[in-house]
Formats: C-alpha cells, sequence, structure tokens
C-alpha cells in the first residue's frame, strides 16, 4: 500500500513517531511516498528528520505557538494574533491548496496524519475520497474514559478545538496512550501504544553519572544554569533548540548544551542516571522504556496533561522548574513503577499499527 504523511512540525515528538511508522511499513512492504511537513516560523526541521525518513520531504506554512519574553510559556494573545492576521492566512491558503494537491498527484492508498490542523481545513475546503488516519496522544481527550484533560479551561477548550478540527474527516483517530484502554468505535478512537523506533528497542541502557535534559523553549537555559552554579559537582547534558547555538557548547565540565540530534540524544539517554523534561509525550515514553527516573515540568497545556498522565502511573515527578534537586531526590527513592506492562505494551505496537492501517 502506498501512504503518504502529514506531519506537524511543532517539537520532536510527531517527527520520530513519523519515522518509526515509516519504518514499521517498509518491513512489512509498504511504501511512503511522500511526507508534508507543517513548519512553525520558530522551527528548524531536524537534519535527523531529513535523514531517517527516506524520502521526499515538502514543507509548508503551518501556524505557530509564539511563546513569551521568558521563551517558557505559550502568550495566547500573541499567537491568536500572528495566526490571524491577513498575510498568515493567506499563507495557510496556499498550504491547504498545496495539501490538496500532493494528495492528488501521489494517489496514495492512505493519508496518515500525525495530528495537523491544516488537513481538517482541506477536508473542509475540498472534497477527499482517500482514508485519513490521525495519529496522536491528543485523541484521548475525545475518549470517554480518558481521566485527564476534563476541566473548562480556556486553555482546554483551545487544545479540544485543535483536536477537533484536527480529525475533521479522519477514518480512524489512533490515540496515543501510556497504557491500555478500550477502544471508543463512537468517536472512531482505537487506542494504540506510543510509537518507538526500532533503535530505541533495541539500546541497552545503564545508569550513567550524568542528568540529561531536553528543553524545546530555550527560555529554561537561565534555569539550569543558576542550579548548575549552586550544584556544578553534578553533570549534565542538556538538548535544546536554539537555532543560533553552537552544535554543542560546553560551559564548563560539568554542563554541556547540545543541538537537537536523535542519534547523540538516544545515546544519551541510554546512559543517563534520570531525565528532566518539558513534558512531550515521546521523550518520556522512551525514558519511560529504559526504566529511566523522569522529572516533568510541563510548559503549556498539552504537557501538562501529558505530565499528569505519566504520574498517574508512577512514571514520574511534577515540578514547576529546572530545580534539579528534585530529580535528584527522586532518583534516590524506591519507584513504583510497572516498567514490564509498559514495556509490553510498547512492544505490540508494530502489529498493532501495521492491522490498523492496512485494514481501512
Amino acid at each position: 500500500m502506498r501512504f503518504l504523511f502529514i506531519v506537524q512540525g511543532e517539537g520532536r515528538g510527531h517527527l520520530t513517531q513519523a519515522i518509526s511508522l515509516a519504518e514499521m511499513l517498509r518491513r512489512h512492504g509498504h511504501e511512503v511516498v511522500e511526507v508534508l511537513l507543517g513548519k512553525s516560523r520558530s522551527r528548524e526541521v531536524p537534519v535527523f528528520f531529513r535523514e531517517r525518513m527516506g524520502v521526499h520531504i515538502r514543507v509548508y506554512d503551518a501556524p505557530s505557538l509564539i511563546f513569551k519574553k521568558d521563551r517558557k510559556r505559550i502568550d495566547k494573545f500573541k499567537t491568536f494574533l500572528y495566526n490571524t492576521n491577513p498575510r498568515k492566512l493567506h499563507k495557510f491558503g496556499e498550504s491547504i491548496e498545496l495539501i490538496y494537491r500532493r494528495i492528488k498527484i501521489n494517489k496514495p492508498d492512505v493519508v496518515v496524519n500525525f495530528y495537523e490542523i491544516l488537513p481538517g481545513f482541506m477536508h473542509l475546503r475540498f472534497r477527499v475520497h482517500v482514508p485519513f488516519i490521525n495519529i496522536g496522544h491528543q485523541y484521548l481527550l475525545k475518549h470517554p474514559d480518558y481521566h485527564f484533560g476534563k476541566d473548562d479551561s480556556q486553555n482546554m477548550m483551545i487544545m479540544r478545538l485543535h483536536t477537533l478540527l484536527s480529525g475533521i474527516s479522519a477514518t480512524k483517530l489512533l490515540a496515543l496512550s501510556f497504557y491500555q484502554m478500550k477502544d471508543c468505535p463512537h468517536e472512531k478512537i482505537v487506542v494504540m501504544p506510543p510509537l518507538l523506533r526500532k533503535e530505541v528497542l533495541d539500546l541497552k541502557p545503564s545508569g550513567g553519572g550524568y542528568i540529561l535534559g531536553y528543553m524545546l523553549n530555550q527560555g529554561y537555559a537561565a534555569e539550569v544554569r543558576k542550579w548548575h552554579e549552586e550544584h556544578p559537582d553534578v553533570k549534565l547534558h542538556f538538548f535544546w533548540d536554539k537555532k543560533d547555538a553552537p552544535e554543542e557548547w560546553a560551559v564548563d565540565d560539568t554542563l554541556t548544551f547540545h543541538r537537537i540530534n536523535d542519534e547523540q540524544f538516544l545515546h544519551y539517554m541510554e546512559h543517563c542516571s534520570g531525565y528532566i523534561t518539558t513534558a512531550g509525550f515521546e521523550s518520556v515514553c522512551e525514558a519511560l522504556y529504559m526504566n529511566k527516573p523522569v522529572m516533568l515540568i510541563p510548559a503549556h497545556m498539552e504537557q501538562e496533561i501529558n505530565a499528569k498522565d505519566a504520574a498517574s502511573i508512577n512514571g514520574g515527578i511534577i515540578g514547576e522548574d529546572f530545580d534539579l534537586s528534585r530529580l535528584l531526590e527522586y532518583i534516590r527513592e524506591k519507584r513504583d513503577f510497572d516498567h514490564v506492562t509498559f514495556k509490553e505494551w510498547i512492544l505490540s505496537a508494530e502489529e498493532r499499527f501495521i492491522n490498523e492501517l492496512t485494514n481501512v
């Protein structure tokens, strides 16, 4: 079968999910014909994604998140203004037309949408007779038995709206979950394991003498450096998405910042003693698969839900800032995380995904 991918480019998680699924499909004799990547204004397309996808990647303008001056939290007002100005709306209209044209040209058997919102608007504008299968942890919000994200805050309403719009005309919603739940056919929801790549599954983790961190929003770097000045004996490796930073910046002998490099990130994950992150779903799953103690610092509503969800299975602790002292305490504690069950759930992914994507 021929598959076309549409991927949200915000963050690392959707990108690694796309890589993992493409590898699964190819192992079973299927083809990914093209990748359409919705790129925001502040993110670079990582080199690892271009190299690993093994197929042409066509980039288009997609809505962007605008962060406050501290580069930590989303500025909802500025995000709204930026994405609704006439010039950007015109660009998004062009992106919608591009998505439609590429589907018509490639003639895929199935389109896989990794939580990108513009294909939903494309369905409202054009008639497309191709099955769409959407993938994302966020689709659990539509599941009646999911316990998180039930409040009526403004942020939650915006997230529900994004989830609703991205899923317009979807044939199936494959909701990625930390744990098994029953499917919800009424909402087209099939609950699925996280999508981890084979190289992650093949790693042999060990406890190293350093803490690993990942922060998509570079504003947290000041917090990390302040903590480091007070604890210079603790070795730290942090990955970030700072466009003008060198590939590796050694502040001193025990603190190093790295530009996002997927292979290098997994190497450091494999041997770290603990992991601290802004609670992106995918890297948390990678850490839990390797049975690493995790501390989660959510930067927006979606990450707050991820953090609460992971904490509910004793997969990590939640903090408000990058106070690594709490993570060090957590590493020393006895954890009550059912790693065996989580690992079995992860390892069931390939069979489940191939079945769902080839039976539409």
